[in-house]
């Protein structure tokens, strides 16, 4: 499982979140996509932890709390879905 973490402030490192995040258990992984055109932060990231009871923890305690001037929206990242393309026959 991986948590998503939206509305972040663009000028959030990678060593903040994982402070607030550490709060709740072993954080793992902190991914903090840029837009390829710009190299600027997108607002959003995903925070894998060691234990999806920490997981849950902390979505639990961080969702709708303001961390740098935002409210954050933390939840359970969705699965990505393969989508359909190509053309058809």
């Amino acid at each position: 499982m991986s948590i998503y973490v939206g509305n972040l402030s663009y000028e959030v490192i990678e060593a903040e979140l994982t402070a607030v995040f550490a709060k709740y258990g072993t954080v793992r992984s902190i991914y903090l996509p840029t837009d390829r055109d710009t190299g600027r932060l997108r607002g959003f990231g995903f925070v894998s932890m060691g234990a999806e009871s920490e997981e849950t923890e902390a979505i639990e305690a961080l969702n709708g709390t303001e961390w740098m001037g935002r409210e954050l929206k933390v939840n359970k990242a969705k699965t990505p879905q393969i989508r359909g393309g190509g053309l058809s026959s």
